[in-house]
């Protein structure tokens, strides 16, 4: 743990911030001290202010662009008031969002010195101006591989970002802010949503190195445990309002959980069901998958018909790969039979029509359609694929939308995953992250699959949240008999609710064990090489 640097004058105050969305307070008299050195764990449910308090600190155009805010924040005793996230960047505040913000095309190193790149001058630039230098690319590179070497983490600053793990961006877009040389304040959202376990354990050591350096960091996550590893104080917010302002030592993961849900939570029970194998309903063979960032080359695997089986592994190794290549979004090889017939790779349709469904991981590229409302999201897919929430005319010659199906069964997914909204006609890009990672589930229930996969489906959700929907993931499976295929990074959120779990190492099965064996047995297999 870090001590701060106590200073007479905090590097940031905030007093009495406020802030309302066309007359809905999402944010009440906000009072926040942070020091040079320190480490502040902001927790809270989705749609408790959160994201909304640190776009205010970092000058988001969303803010401006609906009324600004109220009340003062203040750097080093001085009071700011930043117009844009330039104004942030040039205080020395930096923030990596939960949402990417890199440009796929380019490489890491790129990204990360993006706008800030050293250049070779010439007598060219000279007479026609600095548009004539040109990039010094080794510049660049020893400039981002010592970003990245102050994570602590390996990723290569020569890859792409659109052939890059998940995990790899997340880690490149904190080299970029770590490669300021004013940089005071890094504020991190969710930044090991994406993560495994190892990743994880790095990024908290890069955090501590940031804090012994004098950095002040801001680290929001729903993964409690790791703001009480990392983290000097925490703050809690509930409904727009801060509710506790505590040290870390003196707190635990079930008093920060009651203070944000204003409940105790108890969280998921797990699964002691007798797995008896029963009816294959797919059977998977020497699948391989050409998907950035991923290995699956030579995947065999069984799917009993009315289990949640869970698929985990380390980042790059192959479980991402294997719904993506299913489902037909990345080029795909092998054979997969679904109840005894043979489905067609690299044809995402033939897929919906044999009623199977897929949540992806990315939420926002795949899942959703971000400037449609919660109802068209929900029932578009159905309505396309399956006819659904449709109105016959003229014997069937024309049809026209249900609104009055499309509502109901929006409300209905509303109330049973307790999103957040303003109403079920709220623009999906409008709501939090956890509450569109909702939408998603929402969207593929809607479809009444006989087989889903779901890819992280916790991904930046609270703990309340995280509990509600594994607990909808079960009652789906158990109250319609869906078959589930689970892939997560948390090994302990598999273990709670899946029967069995197959573990992938080097693009292929290590081993399938069932879910009531230790995680040292999982562990083992995850670091073991196939063959």
């Amino acid at each position: 743990m870090t001590t701060a640097n106590q200073t007479a004058v905090p590097l940031l105050e905030m007093r009495n911030v406020k802030k309302d969305f066309f007359g809905n307070q999402v944010l009440t008299d906000i009072n926040l001290k942070l020091n040079a050195g320190e480490v502040l764990g902001l927790v809270g449910e989705n749609g408790a202010g959160k994201t909304t308090l640190m776009k205010i600190l970092f000058g988001m155009d969303e803010i401006r662009e609906t009324g600004g805010y109220g009340g003062e924040i203040l750097l080093n005793g001085e009071k700011v008031s930043f117009s844009s996230p330039f104004d942030a960047l040039a205080k020395g505040i930096g923030m990596v969002h939960q949402e990417f913000s890199l440009i796929p095309g380019f490489t890491a190193t790129e990204n990360i010195l993006l706008n800030r790149e050293p250049k070779r001058h010439s007598v060219v630039a000279e007479v026609f101006g600095e548009r004539f230098n040109k990039l010094d690319r080794g510049a660049m590179k020893q400039q981002a591989e010592a970003a990245i070497d102050k994570m602590g983490v390996y990723i290569d600053g020569e890859m792409t970002i659109s052939q890059m793990p998940v995990g790899h961006k997340q880690f490149t877009e904190i080299a970029r802010e770590l490669s300021k040389d004013q940089l005071k304040l890094l504020i991190l959202d969710e930044p090991t949503a994406v993560l495994t376990e190892h990743e994880a354990i790095a990024l908290l050591d890069s955090i501590r190195g940031m804090a012994s350096r004098g950095i002040a960091v801001i680290f929001i996550t729903h993964r409690l445990q790791e703001i009480l590893s990392v983290c000097d104080r925490v703050a809690v917010m509930r409904d727009g309002c801060l509710v506790q302002d505590v040290n870390a030592k003196e707190t635990s993961v079930q008093e920060i959980t009651r203070w944000m849900v204003g409940r105790t939570v108890a969280g998921t029970e797990a699964s002691h069901r007798e797995i008896r194998e029963g009816k294959v309903i797919m059977s998977i063979r020497r699948l391989w998958v050409d998907m950035p960032g991923e290995t699956v080359r030579d995947v065999n695997l069984d799917v009993f018909e009315g289990e949640i089986l869970g698929i985990g592994g380390l980042a790059g190794q192959g479980k991402l790969g294997i719904p993506n290549g299913v489902m037909g979004l990345y080029e795909a090889g092998g054979k997969v039979l679904f109840q005894g017939k043979e489905i067609a790779l690299n044809a995402p349709r033939r897929c919906l029509d044999a009623s199977l469904a897929f949540v992806s991981e990315d939420r926002r590229g795949v899942g959703l359609l971000l400037d449609e409302s919660l109802e068209w999201n929900i029932a578009f897919p159905a309505m396309q694929i399956q006819n659904k929430f449709l109105k016959n005319y003229l014997g069937g010659l024309v049809k026209w939308r249900d609104e009055k199906a499309i509502r109901e069964v929006t409300e209905k997914y509303i109330d049973e995953l307790a999103i957040r909204c303003t109403s079920s006609r709220q623009n999906a890009k409008e709501l939090s992250g956890g509450n569109q990672q909702k939408v998603c589930l929402a969207k593929a229930f809607a479809l009444e699959p006989q087989f889903l996969f779901v890819s992280e489906p916790t991904r930046g959700i609270d703990v309340g949240a995280k509990a509600l929907v594994l607990n909808a993931l079960k009652k789906f499976n158990q109250e319609s008999g869906v078959t589930i295929v689970m892939i997560s990074s948390e090994l302990e959120e598999l273990r709670q609710v899946c029967d069995r779990i197959a573990i992938v190492s080097g693009g292929k099965i290590a081993g399938i064990l069932p879910a009531t064996d230790s995680s040292e047995d999982f562990g083992m297999l995850m670091v073991s090489q196939v063959k």
